[in-house]
């Protein structure tokens, strides 16, 4: 199925089509219909199926469609309530995306930061708001924020915001809703009070469930450099001149900090270019086709830029930065391992990154070999050390335990993809 089977206005279509995006993932192939039907939806799913799109896209499509019946000042219809402020930016970025063709204006409110630029940006007008709930409740108490015109919910994420202990923020956005509405409720795991919790927002809901792929983890080569911040512009340029890597696409956690890789691999000789959301669709189009090509040996990409890049032969990825978010990492390292493609996935961790690295772990239920002795190591080598099931304890060994063979990595579960998910 592809996107324009799903009976998609061109608007959006074309958004997705600028990301080279054609095919849903199946959250997306099973959501979308239910949604711009106009049903409550339940949705069991993980961070990395898809699920942002599954409901950003029927979102914008529906406030599209009604946007003659809604004039005068921008008010806002759609409320998306979200854990952490990584995962609101990505959302926002995502709306941003998907919705360029619209119209439609959506801002992100979360703590920790000044909220002038927040407040700013309410005082102009949005048609969707994304926000954690503790500053959602702030604005709202100070008067920044009305949810009278609410049209549509999304909960994301909920058992997360029920572990981080926002049940009674939820509780309290909640009273102040319009009991005619749309709800969308989205979480990884359906425990009693997650379910007690979907009973009291959703009406009739449609529900459904779906399962994460087999896990990447499993079948692709890893291996992970405990690094100080500062050195970790050093230890790849070593990686990548000594250890002769092809095709590298690294992983960065901003925009800023993917140009200054590009900028610092550029002084050592190493032909470098960046993907990312600030770059126009022509720069994103060119830089690719020159990585595709082999005329470009490395790509830095944000996990937002990099959602619509589909390249058979990736020989390694790196994560410069340890995602935050651990099913980001079983995405982005199944970028590789693919079709004939060897597949190696090298991590860089620093001090403040080592929280992150733990929760990965436990998501793919092995620890990543970590290399003790390398030129810039900083003696934190203070995590468990590999499981039996580990083997390999050097980057070299990792290649070396394939017998030389390229393509013993190969899955022959995980065909080549002939088109692009979201």
């Amino acid at each position: 199925m592809t996107f324009k089977e799903l009976a998609l206005i061109d608007p959006i279509l074309r958004a997705l089509q600028d990301e080279g995006y054609t095919q849903p993932t199946p959250i997306q192939e099973q959501s979308i219909p239910i949604l711009l039907n106009g049903k409550d939806l339940l949705g069991c799913a993980q961070t990395g199926t898809g699920k942002t799109a599954a409901f950003a896209i029927p979102i914008l499509q529906k406030m599209y469609l009604d946007r003659h019946q809604n004039t005068g000042p921008r008010k806002i219809r759609a409320l998306v309530v979200t854990p952490t402020r990584e995962l609101a930016i990505q959302i926002s970025e995502s709306f941003s995306v998907y919705g360029k063709y619209t119209g439609i204006k959506n801002t992100v409110v979360f703590g920790g930061v000044n909220q002038n630029p927040q407040t700013t940006a309410l005082r102009h007008g949005i048609d969707v708001l994304i926000a954690t709930p503790g500053r959602l409740l702030d604005l709202m108490n100070q008067g920044f924020v009305s949810l009278k015109e609410i049209q549509y919910l999304v909960l994301d994420e909920a058992d997360r915001m029920l572990d981080m202990g926002f049940i009674h923020d939820i509780r309290k956005i909640i009273a102040k809703l319009p009991a005619k509405r749309q709800s969308l409720f989205f979480s990884a795991t359906m425990a009693p009070e997650i379910v007690a919790l979907s009973e009291k927002i959703l009406g009739r809901p449609e529900k459904v469930t779906v399962k994460p792929e087999q896990t990447t983890a499993e079948k692709v080569a890893q291996t992970l450099y405990f690094v100080s911040k500062k050195d970790k512009p050093k230890l790849l340029i070593h990686l990548l001149k000594k250890e002769s890597l092809d095709s590298t696409l690294v992983f960065t956690r901003t925009k800023h900090g993917a140009d200054k890789i590009v900028r610092i691999l550029s002084k050592a000789g190493i032909n470098a270019n960046a993907i990312h959301g600030n770059k126009s669709q022509n720069a994103r189009q060119k830089a690719l086709g020159d990585f595709k090509s082999g005329s470009t040996q490395v790509m830095i990409a944000t996990d937002i830029a990099a959602r619509g890049i589909d390249i058979d032969d990736l020989a390694t990825v790196v994560n410069y930065d340890i995602p935050n978010i651990p099913e980001t990492y079983v995405h982005r390292i199944g970028r590789t391992g693919r079709a004939s493609a060897s597949g190696i996935a090298i991590s860089f961790c620093d001090a403040e990154e080592k929280a992150y690295l733990k929760d990965i772990q436990k998501l793919i239920q092995q620890n990543i070999p970590a290399i003790k002795e390398h030129p810039y190591s900083d003696g934190c080598n203070d995590l468990p050390e590999p499981t039996e099931k580990q083997s390999n304890n050097s980057f070299k060994s990792t290649r070396n335990s394939q017998g030389g063979n390229k393509n013993a990595l190969r899955n022959p579960r995980n065909p080549r993809r002939s088109q692009k998910q979201v």
